[in-house]
């Protein structure tokens, strides 16, 4: 027999296991081969880090859908081919004066798989990006072709925008857009990570989008402040020193690939990502787990973390924080309450960084983390029903639409303990 096609996420540290792959260039040929197989799974931009994309049958990737972006006449939304990037979606925008809310950190993943696994940005008062979601269209178990929306189906849409794939493999979004606007980014240096954790308030509500980067190992933070040019600028950090220089994320890379910092105004997309879309984003070679807790334990976490910096450093290129608005999205990581996100960028080993992982997770489970659905984790099918507190109504959904399991594949069964086909 001819060896299965091999298929790999971004950073390689998975080999997609699926018989078959496809890349419709159509939604009609993308329908038959959902018809005609017994086990389907929709692939983004490859940017999880899990085997949440993965399937032993057949892998379709919407990269070569057609391209839809239309502006509503109203000016409110825009239709977006789920294979899009968000990179792509945002120069379309900005060439019409619109913006979306929030951007991740990287412009390079698509928008179906980002809303899909709960990815976000970060700020105060800015929600993930499936928040912006306003309606979806999907080909769903028996090939055909779905539209859910926030306004024509209130009971299911919150629990059909971060849906890890298993009801269908979306093709186009509707979202949620504002006039354009520019931002300005600046970086500060050296904050003591016991400040970070006592001011923390201060730190991440002084602009529209705050990060705060550290090793875990050199306690201390660089802290990324991105704000509106519409707003007031964003005020010093006390006890940091402001950066004369570009920065990267990871102590010790070229800044090249980052987006302009120093100030200088540009517009929301140029400066709301991290990186530049042109360029492979961060470092390539790494392992990338995530959670989200309760703002209100942010304090306690980067206590606890500093206490296990000795043991992370040596397996972390860097360690960021960021902050999420709630949201109502079922399996939204920051689902029902303002959250504090944790992220780990690891070195790409994975037998080096999971006793470093089981530490973490060890000082953070009890802290009501919830992991980031496209991240490495090793939350147990328990850990990750006390966590999302929708998830049994998620699993009737998935029933509902998909009652001959179709779409169903291990990370599923494996990740809601069987949930998604027994109830």
């Amino acid at each position: 027999m001819p060896p299965r096609p091999q298929w790999t996420n971004w950073a390689g540290n998975v080999a997609y296991s699926a018989a078959r792959c496809h890349e419709p260039s159509t939604v009609a040929e993308l329908q038959s081969i959902v018809r005609a197989g017994t086990r389907v799974r929709a692939l983004g931009s490859r940017h999880s880090f899990n085997r949440v994309a993965d399937t032993d049958g057949d892998l379709i990737s919407t990269a070569m859908l057609p391209p839809v972006l239309r502006v509503a006449g109203d000016r409110r939304t825009v239709r977006v081919g789920g294979g899009l990037r968000y990179a792509a979606v945002a120069e379309h925008l900005w060439r019409h004066g619109l913006a979306l809310a929030n951007l991740a950190s990287l412009p390079h993943i698509s928008v179906a798989g980002a809303v899909a696994t709960g990815t976000h940005g970060s700020g105060d008062r800015n929600q993930g990006l499936g928040s912006a979601v306003r309606a979806l269209r999907l080909v769903g178990a028996s090939g055909e072709l779905r539209e859910l929306g926030r306004d024509t189906d209130p009971e299911d849409f919150p629990g059909a925008v971060v849906a890890l794939g298993a009801l269908g493999v979306v093709t186009e979004l509707t979202l949620a857009v504002e006039p354009a606007f520019e931002v300005a980014q600046r970086v500060w240096l050296g904050l003591p990570l016991e400040r970070l954790a006592g001011e923390f308030e201060q730190v991440f509500g002084s602009a529209y989008s705050v990060s705060a980067f550290t090793t875990w190992g050199s306690d201390e933070a660089a802290v990324w402040l991105k704000q509106r040019t519409d707003a007031p600028a964003a005020p010093q950090i006390p006890g940091a020193v402001r950066a004369v220089t570009g920065q990267h994320p990871i102590p010790g890379l070229l800044a090249d690939l980052c987006t302009p910092q120093l100030g200088v105004p540009g517009p929301w997309h140029e400066r709301l990502p991290h990186f530049r879309p042109e360029f492979t984003p961060s470092r390539g070679d790494e392992i990338q787990s995530e959670y989200l807790l309760p703002r209100a334990h942010a304090g306690e976490a980067i206590t606890r973390l500093r206490a296990l910096g000795d043991r992370l450093a040596p397996v972390l290129h860097v360690g960021e924080i960021r902050t999420v608005a709630a949201d109502d999205l079922w399996l939204s990581p920051a689902y029902g309450r303002e959250s504090v996100a944790f992220h780990f960028t690891w070195v790409a080993n994975p037998e080096l960084a999971a006793p470093a992982l089981g530490q973490v997770e060890a000082a953070l489970l009890p802290l009501e983390a919830r992991p980031h659905w496209g991240k490495f984790s090793a939350f147990s099918a328990k850990d990750l029903a006390a966590a999302y507190p929708r998830l049994g109504d998620f699993a009737r959904l998935v029933r509902r639409h998909d009652p001959e399991g179709r779409f169903r594949t291990r990370f599923l069964d494996d990740s809601l303990g069987g949930a998604v086909v027994e109830g």
